[in-house]
């Protein structure tokens, strides 16, 4: 009985994660990198992100990690208006000397395309940039605190042209009560 209160808990504890990251966010405002915290610059990035459609972002090395043989890893993460985040997915960079460039293709209902970039060195040490965060390129609809926005946001009916005007995190929540209730009885028995 223990255990299955230990693991409710921690579902309920999961679901919370998103709604707390969510609300210390500003709708439609990018995150990027500053120019003395990574050592790269954005030559090129698509923003902001469109659903369905292909969103490129192009980083230039450093000269100075570039001599040092450091190597760039690029991860993207996709999270929907419903709070839901895809697993993060290491990227498939084309690199030419310096430049690394990366492209994915959004889901429909995304809010925002996270990013980030891992720098491994000679000495095998590495680096996230940003440090135990994303760099962020906001959709063309987005959904934050309950509020919609972006060029393609229909305020009116608060969603998205799309119209697909879902509860945010309403199924993910029936979801894990079903399996939480499931473990429940099931322990009775």
């Amino acid at each position: 009985m223990q255990f299955s209160k230990t693991v409710s808990a921690f579902c309920v504890l999961l679901l919370l994660v998103p709604l707390a990251s969510a609300s210390e966010l500003t709708g439609g405002e990018d995150k990027n990198p500053t120019s003395d915290e990574a050592p790269f610059s954005i030559i090129a990035r698509d923003t902001p992100s469109v659903d369905g459609q292909v969103w490129s972002l192009s980083l230039e090395m450093d000269e100075e990690e570039h001599a040092n043989n450091t190597v760039f890893e690029i991860v993207t993460q996709i999270c929907t208006n419903n709070g839901v985040c895809d697993p993060p997915v290491a990227m498939d960079a084309s690199i030419d000397e310096r430049m690394h460039v990366i492209s994915l293709t959004p889901n429909a209902d995304h809010t925002y395309v996270n990013w980030r970039v891992k720098a491994v060195y000679d000495d095998g040490n590495t680096t996230n940039f940003p440090q135990g965060d994303w760099y962020k390129t906001w959709s063309s609809c987005w959904q934050n605190d309950g509020e919609y926005g972006g060029i393609d946001a229909n305020t009116a009916k608060d969603g998205c042209s799309s119209g697909d005007e879902s509860v945010p995190g309403f199924s993910l929540l029936v979801a894990v009560s079903g399996v939480a209730m499931a473990a429940a009885f099931t322990r009775r028995e």
